[in-house]
Protein backbone atom coordinates (compact mmCIF):
# COMPACT_ATOMS: atom_id res chain seq x y z
CA UNK A 1 0.00 0.00 0.00
CA UNK A 2 1.56 3.49 -0.56
CA UNK A 3 0.40 6.38 0.78
CA UNK A 4 -0.34 9.39 -0.21
CA UNK A 5 2.12 12.46 1.01
CA UNK A 6 2.11 16.37 0.70
CA UNK A 7 5.49 18.17 1.03
CA UNK A 8 5.73 21.72 2.21
CA UNK A 9 9.52 23.41 2.66
CA UNK A 10 9.85 26.38 4.68
CA UNK A 11 12.92 27.51 2.78
CA UNK A 12 14.30 30.86 4.46
CA UNK A 13 14.07 28.29 8.25
CA UNK A 14 15.67 25.25 6.37
CA UNK A 15 18.33 27.65 5.05
CA UNK A 16 19.15 29.58 7.73
CA UNK A 17 19.35 26.45 10.50
CA UNK A 18 21.19 24.62 8.10
CA UNK A 19 23.70 27.08 7.47
CA UNK A 20 23.67 28.11 11.38
CA UNK A 21 23.79 24.14 12.28
CA UNK A 22 26.25 22.82 10.17
CA UNK A 23 27.27 26.12 7.75
CA UNK A 24 26.17 23.82 4.65
CA UNK A 25 22.98 24.29 2.46
CA UNK A 26 20.28 21.24 3.06
CA UNK A 27 19.93 19.18 0.02
CA UNK A 28 16.86 19.17 -1.60
CA UNK A 29 17.30 15.91 -4.00
CA UNK A 30 18.65 14.08 -1.00
CA UNK A 31 15.55 15.04 1.15
CA UNK A 32 12.79 14.71 -2.11
CA UNK A 33 14.33 10.68 -2.07
CA UNK A 34 13.94 10.40 1.32
CA UNK A 35 10.31 12.09 1.38
CA UNK A 36 8.43 10.28 -1.14
CA UNK A 37 10.13 7.03 -1.17
CA UNK A 38 7.47 4.89 -1.42
CA UNK A 39 4.45 7.48 -1.51
CA UNK A 40 2.70 9.20 -4.31
CA UNK A 41 3.06 12.52 -3.86
CA UNK A 42 -0.18 14.56 -3.80
CA UNK A 43 1.14 18.43 -3.62
CA UNK A 44 4.88 19.49 -2.95
CA UNK A 45 5.56 22.96 -2.72
CA UNK A 46 8.07 25.01 -1.57
CA UNK A 47 7.26 28.70 0.09
CA UNK A 48 10.06 30.94 -0.69
CA UNK A 49 11.21 35.09 -0.36
CA UNK A 50 11.93 36.56 -3.51
CA UNK A 51 14.51 39.10 -3.62
CA UNK A 52 14.71 39.22 -7.04
CA UNK A 53 18.60 37.61 -7.93
CA UNK A 54 19.67 35.97 -10.17
CA UNK A 55 21.32 33.38 -7.90
CA UNK A 56 18.01 32.74 -6.19
CA UNK A 57 16.25 32.29 -9.67
CA UNK A 58 18.55 29.66 -10.43
CA UNK A 59 17.91 27.69 -7.25
CA UNK A 60 13.90 27.99 -7.19
CA UNK A 61 14.47 27.11 -10.83
CA UNK A 62 16.40 23.56 -9.50
CA UNK A 63 13.56 23.29 -6.72
CA UNK A 64 11.17 23.11 -10.28
CA UNK A 65 12.85 20.54 -11.86
CA UNK A 66 13.15 18.47 -8.38
CA UNK A 67 9.05 18.71 -8.52
CA UNK A 68 7.98 21.46 -6.28
CA UNK A 69 5.69 24.27 -6.56
CA UNK A 70 7.17 27.54 -5.87
CA UNK A 71 5.25 29.86 -3.90
CA UNK A 72 7.13 33.32 -3.88
CA UNK A 73 6.68 36.41 -1.66
CA UNK A 74 8.87 39.65 -2.32
CA UNK A 75 10.58 40.58 0.33
CA UNK A 76 9.99 43.40 2.12
CA UNK A 77 12.18 46.04 3.95
CA UNK A 78 10.56 48.40 6.49
CA UNK A 79 11.44 51.97 7.12
CA UNK A 80 13.32 50.85 10.73
CA UNK A 81 15.78 48.12 8.75
CA UNK A 82 13.61 45.13 9.88
CA UNK A 83 12.72 42.68 7.14
CA UNK A 84 9.01 41.02 6.28
CA UNK A 85 8.76 37.95 4.35
CA UNK A 86 7.05 35.12 6.18
CA UNK A 87 4.96 32.04 5.02
CA UNK A 88 3.52 30.34 7.93
CA UNK A 89 -0.07 31.57 6.98
CA UNK A 90 -0.05 30.58 3.67
CA UNK A 91 1.92 27.31 4.68
CA UNK A 92 -0.74 26.81 7.47
CA UNK A 93 -3.81 27.14 4.51
CA UNK A 94 -2.22 24.86 2.00
CA UNK A 95 -1.07 21.94 4.74
CA UNK A 96 -5.29 22.37 6.07
CA UNK A 97 -6.56 22.11 1.99
CA UNK A 98 -3.74 19.26 1.06
CA UNK A 99 -3.15 17.40 4.53
CA UNK A 100 -6.69 16.42 4.89
CA UNK A 101 -6.76 14.30 1.38
CA UNK A 102 -3.32 12.99 2.28
CA UNK A 103 -1.79 9.85 4.61
CA UNK A 104 0.99 11.75 5.67
CA UNK A 105 2.51 15.39 5.53
CA UNK A 106 5.88 16.56 5.58
CA UNK A 107 6.50 19.95 7.00
CA UNK A 108 10.22 21.07 6.48
CA UNK A 109 10.67 24.04 9.18
CA UNK A 110 11.67 24.23 12.47
CA UNK A 111 9.54 26.90 13.43
CA UNK A 112 7.50 26.12 16.61
CA UNK A 113 4.25 28.29 15.67
CA UNK A 114 3.77 25.38 13.12
CA UNK A 115 2.69 23.10 16.65
CA UNK A 116 -1.18 24.01 16.26
CA UNK A 117 -1.39 22.92 12.72
CA UNK A 118 0.50 19.39 13.94
CA UNK A 119 -2.04 19.00 16.24
CA UNK A 120 -4.93 19.61 14.37
CA UNK A 121 -4.08 17.39 11.04
CA UNK A 122 -3.41 14.79 13.66
CA UNK A 123 -6.63 14.83 15.41
CA UNK A 124 -9.26 15.75 13.60
CA UNK A 125 -7.69 14.94 9.96
CA UNK A 126 -5.90 11.70 11.18
CA UNK A 127 -3.05 12.73 9.09
CA UNK A 128 0.65 11.64 10.11
CA UNK A 129 2.83 14.56 10.18
CA UNK A 130 6.21 14.08 9.47
CA UNK A 131 8.73 17.01 10.70
CA UNK A 132 12.12 17.38 9.34
CA UNK A 133 13.90 20.21 11.25
CA UNK A 134 17.50 20.88 12.34
CA UNK A 135 17.92 19.33 16.00
CA UNK A 136 18.19 22.03 18.37
CA UNK A 137 17.07 24.90 16.38
CA UNK A 138 13.50 23.01 16.09
CA UNK A 139 10.99 24.39 18.57
CA UNK A 140 10.47 21.71 21.05
CA UNK A 141 6.47 21.89 20.96
CA UNK A 142 6.94 21.43 17.51
CA UNK A 143 8.95 18.03 17.53
CA UNK A 144 6.15 16.42 20.55
CA UNK A 145 3.39 17.76 18.04
CA UNK A 146 4.53 15.85 15.13
CA UNK A 147 3.95 12.16 14.61
CA UNK A 148 7.43 11.95 13.64
CA UNK A 149 10.48 14.32 13.68
CA UNK A 150 13.34 13.21 11.08
CA UNK A 151 16.40 15.12 12.05
CA UNK A 152 18.59 16.79 9.43
CA UNK A 153 21.91 15.38 9.47
CA UNK A 154 24.76 15.19 6.97
CA UNK A 155 22.48 12.78 4.78
CA UNK A 156 20.47 15.87 3.78
CA UNK A 157 22.78 18.29 3.45
CA UNK A 158 25.02 19.47 0.67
Amino acid sequence: MTNNVTILVDVQNIYYTSREAFQRNFDYNAFWRQATAGRTVVKAIAYAIDRGDEKQRQFQNILRAIGFEVKLKPFIQRADGSAKGDWDVGITLDAIEYGQHSDILVLASGDGDFDLLCNKLVQQFHTQVEVYGVEGLTAQALVKAASRFVPIDSRLLL
